[in-house]
């Protein structure tokens, strides 16, 4: 197990899938029960990469096949501590994912189950991936079952939220292909590590920087190649809602460590003004479009823009830090910043989509007028929704107080200005979030929707507890986090600070 650990908990939900599948519309509870066994087992083996050693090489546990000997593709995986976060991230979302849709998916179940489970498979190949045409194939592929989910269970407008889906991160997809067959053509391998020691001059980084940035912004999303991610959200159901902002929006980010950083260090310093400004504009100005929502989805899929706008400052800021002022300390807690702000907004925005799911399976509806007064229905759900808006507010002790901490702090190093103008999305954060909370928990009952809402059931209970839990330990306790990733961000900073001109 040890030896191909990684290809395992790659290749365990893909080919569990298929038995999930066979279970077939006549035997739904079979192909429930398949899927759940199939991502707590997945989840359980993850737990051995806690082995991953911080204090190491960073990359570790690798394994290497091969996959295409005439272009000298080899099918590479390895780990550092972001990759770990990222998996287990991913393995835990899993099991929560399959028990919250439990019952409410009664439409072909085994092929819903089939999808979660080839997703969850996919977005790990991603993490784990250490040639570039592999992190490509499993970059692509993931946009697959994601389209089936949104196609085949999605609300009423599901065929225009998966074709604009499908253009957006498509596209932006060729833009990478491009840059990787133009880096292939010079290096005559995909290999990663290889890549990010090939000399290029600034012309050939910059070209190279905008591909991949184009191509990992539309991702993220970042303004203002955002606009496929409210219509996604709004029509996915919503196991595919909490796949997309727990997780599919971190590849986005996470390709921008493995390809931009350390394959075009000098492009992106140069540029990296352009990043920091578009993440800015997505912290303030979308913070106000998320506040004029009047669908609970919309809002908290515009909530993810912002907040992952704090993710994409860190990294670049990172830039100014390193090469402006020498001052690697704040590059590595920015860089540290964004690293756990990820992993905080999966289970935030996943935690949050799922109570905006609980409520629609009783009321059918998730516009906002339609509610308020929940908590004097279910005052136990009121209590989970109230807990994981605060940490979507930053609250102190919660998960996402920490990582825009680290980021905001560091950015003070690198300007006042950008600290000044990041720290507003405490205050509009704030803003949409608390007036969703009132309009929605608060107040009387005076909609039949809220009238005749039932309480949690005890499978609804322990999937908001899982999220709370991890919410509630990274806020409360980020060391063994940060300490996972301590390694692997330090040699991130020390590419930065590389001039291969």
């Amino acid at each position: 197990m040890f030896t191909h650990l990684l290809s395992l908990l790659i290749w365990l939900p893909i080919v569990g899938a298929v038995p999930v599948l066979l279970a077939g519309s006549a035997r739904p509870m079979l192909a429930r029960w398949l899927a759940l066994l199939i991502t707590i087992a997945t989840f359980v083996i993850s737990l051995w990469l806690l082995r991953y050693d911080p204090n190491g090489s960073v990359m570790q546990l690798q394994e290497t096949h091969v996959w295409i000997a005439t272009w000298g593709v080899h099918f590479t995986l390895a780990v550092d501590g972001i990759s770990v976060a990222l998996i287990l991230m991913t393995t835990f979302v899993g099991i929560l994912v399959i028990g919250g849709a439990w019952k409410v998916i009664q439409n072909r179940p085994h092929q819903y189950m089939a999808c979660m489970l080839l997703l969850e498979g996919l977005l790990i190949g991603v993490f784990c991936a250490t040639d570039a045409l592999v992190f490509y194939a499993f970059f692509e592929a993931v946009l697959i079952p994601m389209y089936i989910l949104i196609g085949m269970w999605g609300g009423p407008r599901r065929v225009y939220a998966t074709l604009k889906l499908f253009i957006y991160t498509f596209t932006g997809s060729v833009f990478m292909l491009i840059a990787l067959l133009y880096l292939y053509q010079k290096a005559h391998t995909f290999d990663l590590a290889t890549l990010a020691a090939l000399p290029l001059t600034f012309k050939e980084q910059a070209w190279l920087f905008f591909g991949f940035l184009i191509a990992f912004a539309i991702k993220v999303p970042m303004v203002p190649v955002h606009t496929w991610l409210p219509d996604a959200h709004v029509e996915a159901p919503t196991g595919g809602s909490v796949w997309l902002a727990a997780v599919m929006l971190k590849i986005g980010t996470y390709g921008m460590v493995r390809f931009i950083l350390p394959i075009t260090p000098d492009a992106g310093a140069h540029f990296a003004w352009i990043v920091i400004v578009l993440s800015l504009v997505a912290i303030i100005y979308i913070g106000y479009v998320a506040l004029v929502q009047e669908d609970m989805k919309k809002l908290v899929a515009y909530s993810s823009v912002a907040h992952m706008g704090f993710v994409t400052l860190g990294i670049f800021m990172a830039f100014m830090l390193v090469r402006e002022g020498g001052n690697t300390e704040m590059a590595s807690l920015g860089m540290q910043g964004a690293m756990v702000q990820m992993i905080s907004h999966g289970f935030v925005s996943g935690a949050m989509f799922t109570c905006i799911g609980v409520m629609y399976d009783r009321t059918h509806t998730r516009q906002i007028k339609d509610y308020g007064g929940v908590i004097n229905m279910m005052p136990w759900f009121g209590f989970f929704y109230v807990l994981f808006a605060m940490a979507n507010c930053g609250l102190p002790g919660t998960s996402g107080f920490v990582g825009e901490f680290m980021v905001i702090l560091a950015s003070f190093s690198a300007s006042p200005w950008i600290a000044l103008f990041a720290t507003f999305t405490l205050i509009i954060g704030a803003g949409y979030t608390l007036w969703l909370v009132k309009r929605v928990l608060w107040g009387p009952v005076t909609t039949e929707h809220v009238r005749h809402m039932t309480p949690m059931t005890a499978r609804e209970t322990w999937v908001l507890i899982g999220f709370a839990v991890a919410v509630l330990a990274i806020g409360m306790w980020p060391q063994p986090l940060v300490h996972l990733m301590d390694s692997s961000v330090a040699h991130l900073v020390q590419q930065l600070a590389v001039h291969k001109i």
